[in-house]
């Protein structure tokens, strides 16, 4: 590396370089639904837990563009590592860019920014953060949160139960969404809960796609310290959602952009060793997937450079809908088609694209799923408020 490379650059460069490993890896993991241990020692060797930390706390200071390149990067590696260190991404990028001007206008006290500084130091330090936002009956929406919390003489208790918690039981510490306890409407707060006493993992988890993300069941029963409540002002968890979403919507975008691009390279490896390659449909399909991920890739690129010149403004929030759906939509369309093109040698279990068509399957599923994210744009291009005129409130 050369001394001209800027933070980002340098760890995009740690990504492609650690992304066969994650390769030679995955299907072992994916495999026995474990989480991938090895992986995250490399990317704690790596520095990169520190990639959306300042550069004054230790970090790189990456910005969501270089952050998008990198989850993408990694995912064409190993589809379930992308999306663990999207969600320790999702805590520390929120945390180093929600702007200080806009928490303090929101009432936040000085030591909410201390906390903040010690949270993200101890990440570019190697501590790991997950993400127990999804509960059983409600997934993702924010405003049907059961999960609920009370103040105590030294900070809050919070109880409740969590669903598809990535990483869980390797985290030290979980970003925990928890309504008040004692208020008539819905007031969500987030929380850095450390890991320790008081949570309780159930290993539930045994999915189609995504296997080794270990987002087992999580149960809170624990006592936090006043410093725990992000930003130090309760209540403000759907408001930043609804303003900024990128971290809830479009950070996913670049993990299943990477894992579409991994379908393309493992299919077009599979024709070539089949001798599949001469095959003009076979040949025609592969064009058309390499086409629809670049297509994909250029939409998830356009956010990220949206994003960073103008966050929070309405046409930069469609552009975070639109990236969420069409990556999501893409990779389970391409690596459909890559795997009929490929034939039933590549359906067996243990076969790259196998996994990977199960990996991508998963994209248009999660929060927000395409259902969501193309009728938050339909209600959009209808000219009405999409966050709020819909039958069923976003969050």
């Amino acid at each position: 590396m050369n001394a001209a490379e800027s933070n980002g650059e340098r760890a995009l460069a740690l990504a492609r370089e650690l992304a066969p490993h994650l390769a030679e890896r995955a299907a072992v993991h994916d495999e026995h639904g474990r989480f991938p241990e090895a992986d995250f020692a490399d990317l704690r060797a790596a520095g990169l837990f520190g990639l959306m930390v300042p550069e004054r706390l230790g970090g790189f200071g990456a910005s969501f563009a270089e952050y998008s390149r990198v989850a993408s990067a990694l995912a064409r590696g190993a589809g379930s590592t992308a999306l663990i260190f999207n969600m320790h991404a999702s805590v520390t990028g929120a945390l180093a860019q929600t702007p200080d001007d806009l928490m303090r206008l929101l009432g936040a006290p000085k030591s909410s920014f201390d906390a903040r500084d010690k949270a993200l130091e101890a990440a570019a330090g190697g501590a790991l953060y997950a993400v127990a936002m999804s509960e059983r009956g409600s997934g993702s929406r924010l405003s049907k949160t059961t999960t609920a919390y009370r103040r105590t003489d030294s900070g809050y208790r919070i109880t409740g139960s969590k669903a598809f918690v990535s990483g869980a039981g390797h985290a030290d510490a979980y970003l925990v969404t928890a309504r008040d306890a004692d208020a008539e409407e819905p007031q969500v707060s987030y929380f850095l809960v450390p890991a320790g006493d008081g949570i309780r993992i159930e290993e539930t988890w045994d999915s189609l796609g995504m296997r080794a993300t270990g987002s087992q069941d999580v149960h809170f029963d624990v006592e936090v310290d006043a410093d725990a409540l992000l930003g130090g002002v309760e209540g403000l968890t759907l408001m930043i959602a609804e303003a900024m979403p990128q971290w809830l919507v479009a950070s996913y975008s670049a993990v299943y952009a990477g894992v579409a691009r991994a379908a393309v390279d493992a299919a077009a490896e599979h024709l070539r060793s089949r001798g599949l390659g001469r095959l003009p449909a076979a040949r025609a399909r592969l064009g058309r997937a390499d086409n629809a991920v670049a297509a994909a890739e250029l939409v998830v690129a356009e956010t990220a450079a949206r994003i960073e010149t103008a966050p929070g403004e309405p046409e930069t929030n469609r552009w975070v809908w639109r990236a969420k759906l069409t990556a999501g939509d893409t990779a389970v369309q391409v690596a459909a088609s890559l795997l009929e093109a490929a034939g039933a040698s590549a359906s067996r279990r243990g076969h790259p694209l196998e996994r990977l068509y199960r990996d991508a399957r998963c994209g248009a599923l999660q929060p927000a799923t395409s259902d969501v994210c193309a009728d938050w744009l339909g209600v959009a291009a209808l000219g009405e408020d999409p966050d709020h005129d819909a039958e069923v409130p976003r969050w």
